[in-house]
């Protein structure tokens, strides 16, 4: 068994407040949860509202697709609008 975890850490340029950050994060995490069936979660910097760090999880047999799979996450991320992805790390376990 092979555990992949990803940390991204996210801007959103276009957010003025809380309220519009969670909207933007929840509309991605919904698409990235339905693409990839993977775990995806806020894990930090929860409180700021142009920045966020999230957690994505996968499991699988080969080492490989995990990482594919978390590599192609982090594209879907980054052609969503209004987000821009500052730094990622990728782990497999």
């Amino acid at each position: 068994m092979v555990i992949g975890t990803c940390t991204i850490q996210l801007y959103f340029s276009e957010s003025g407040s809380l309220k519009r950050k969670r909207q933007f994060l929840k509309r991605i995490k919904d698409r990235v949860r339905n693409k990839f069936n993977v775990s995806i979660a806020e894990i930090k910097d929860n409180d700021l509202w142009q920045r966020t760090t999230v957690g994505v999880s996968t499991v699988a047999n080969d080492s490989r697709f995990v990482n594919e799979i978390l590599s192609k996450v982090v594209e879907q991320i980054e052609g969503e609008n209004g987000v821009e992805v500052l730094d990622y790390q990728i782990e497999i376990l």
